[in-house]
């Protein structure tokens, strides 16, 4: 577990942070917020931190963030406390162990079994599906942007595109957003829309399923085949929306009561994720424990 930065920066407004979430340095995929475990100073809080990005709009941030209020469902990491408007921009969500989707491919040595993949499609187009409903576009769907925990994938990073520039600017190049998973309309300054966040989601099943956002067809696997090219191609319109994307993955289950639920749900059971992730998730979570106990000796133990 990468330790909190040695720069100064140990504190996010009332916590101390423990780790990072996701590693740094040369051939990481880009990760539109900063991300740490941190704790309260009494100790009675331990949550998932995320902060902007240096020439990240601020304030866009924060609406952003609050925005992903209104977000909710199981597959959803849920906002649950702000920063002050006189702050440094940051949002907490409750902690539990959860590694994110580029970790998890690294763990397990290359792309992720094709039930992992469907379980990833289902949830997400599941998520997406409720948000479109309401009238919320996620506009941030990215590999980094997918939390894998034990009991399912968990969606966080909302509106990172437009916290990245504003609509009519370019946001190809810009940092954090990837642009394998930029849909075309937003790369060039459109306003997000839901066909964005179809084509976020299907890089990310690209991504899971071979490694790459961006994939030759011949590498995704025949069940995907199809769906995914549909979720990538350029002309929005095109694309399916997030049910269609669901009874797709549904119907193609081999998991019966997946069907019948019409729900990602029934595809989660024992041996969706592979081993080792599920070791890194269990070793995350006693390192954090374990860094909860501070309490000093007394001069009475001492003796």
């Amino acid at each position: 577990m990468e330790q909190a930065p040695t720069d100064g920066a140990r504190r996010i407004g009332p916590y101390h942070l423990i780790t990072r979430l996701d590693p740094s340095g040369p051939g990481q995929l880009p990760v539109p917020v900063r991300r740490f475990i941190g704790r309260s100073a009494d100790g009675d809080r331990t949550v998932l931190i995320s902060t902007s990005l240096d020439g990240a709009d601020p304030a866009r941030f924060l609406v952003e963030a609050d925005a992903g209020r209104r977000l909710l469902g199981p597959w959803v990491l849920p906002v649950a406390e702000l920063a002050a408007p006189s702050e440094t921009p940051w949002y907490a969500s409750a902690y539990l162990p959860v590694l994110p989707l580029p970790v998890a491919l690294a763990l397990h040595g290359g792309p992720l079994p094709e039930r992992t993949v469907r379980v990833l499609g289902t949830t997400l187009a599941e998520t997406l599906a409720g948000a479109h409903a309401i009238g919320i576009t996620h506009a941030g769907l990215s590999p980094a942007s997918v939390l894998l925990a034990w009991d399912g994938p968990r969606l966080t990073c909302f509106g990172a595109v437009r916290a990245a520039a504003p609509d009519g600017e370019r946001r190809t190049g810009l940092p954090g957003l990837e642009p394998g998973s930029l849909a075309p309309e937003q790369a060039s300054g459109g306003r997000p829309r839901p066909p964005g966040d179809i084509y976020g989601l299907g890089a990310v099943l690209a991504y899971a399923a071979t490694g790459h956002s961006v994939p030759d067809s011949a590498e995704l696997p025949d069940s995907l085949r199809a769906l995914v090219g549909r979720c990538l191609t350029r002309e929005a319109a095109a694309r399916p929306t997030a049910p269609e994307v669901l009874r797709a993955l549904l119907a193609a289950s081999p998991t019966p009561m997946a069907t019948v639920l019409d729900s990602a749900g029934a595809l989660l059971g024992p041996g969706w994720l592979p081993s080792r992730v599920v070791a890194a998730m269990a070793r995350q979570s006693s390192e954090v424990l374990a860094s909860e106990v501070r309490t000093p000796i007394s001069q009475t133990a001492r003796i």
